[in-house]
């Protein structure tokens, strides 16, 4: 599993009007082809009066799964320049679909790469992209007299508090970035003088949201 991907939030869209064409973006998470090429379908049944429904995706952790569709319009002018935004911008796991309603003009081939390309980025935008770092959740169980000491440590720290429980002790669910547990458990055990029990949970993804540039 890697240690942190980009990926987009769960699905967005954003249209825009270029030369009096509409182009409608929409972008999805997918974590197979199936997901990708079924979102794609979707989006072509929706769009069936469209004069083009271009896709691109790249899925998979390594980036193995790649694809682009031009659906009619010059070779090279649409899912290419929609499938290298992705690589630009680094997200895995990523299906885009481009709809264009032809308004009259026409745009040539260095117009469709731009127009393409700029609604891609414009639809990821707007839908939002997102870190998934891998974390491992980590259980700490302190007597009640030391949770203020411990609770605002961790609040003030790189670490992730999830949620307190309020038991017989108080159990702090605490999410630690992947390789940094023995560091975390050292800290801890200095922090409270060994007066904590600790247990390592699941490691699993969660996700920050990424501020655009």
């Amino acid at each position: 599993m890697l240690e942190s991907y980009y990926t987009v939030k769960p699905e967005g869209s954003e249209e825009v009007t270029i030369q009096k064409s509409r182009f409608i973006g929409y972008v999805k998470r997918c974590e197979t082809e199936e997901e990708a090429q079924d979102f794609i379908a979707q989006i072509k049944k929706k769009h069936h009066d469209a004069t083009h429904n271009c896709s691109a995706y790249m899925i998979g952790e390594n980036d193995l799964i790649q694809k682009a569709n031009d659906d009619g319009e010059p070779s090279g002018t649409a899912g290419v320049p929609m499938l290298e935004v992705l690589k630009k911008r680094g997200l895995k796991d990523t299906a885009v679909v481009v709809t264009r309603y032809f308004g009259g003009i026409k745009l040539g081939a260095g117009g469709l790469i731009r127009a393409y390309g700029s609604t891609t980025s414009a639809a990821i935008d707007t839908t939002g992209v997102v870190k998934r770092q891998l974390m491992q959740e980590m259980k700490v169980k302190i007597e009640y007299h030391l949770l203020g000491k411990v609770e605002n440590a961790v609040r003030n720290s790189t670490y992730t508090l999830e949620t307190i429980n309020y038991l017989e002790n108080v159990e702090l669910i605490v999410y630690v970035e992947s390789g940094l547990e023995e560091e975390f458990e050292h800290w801890m055990t200095d922090l409270t003088s060994g007066q904590t029990t600790l247990e390592r949970g699941d490691a699993s993804y969660v996700e920050f949201d990424v501020t655009p540039e």
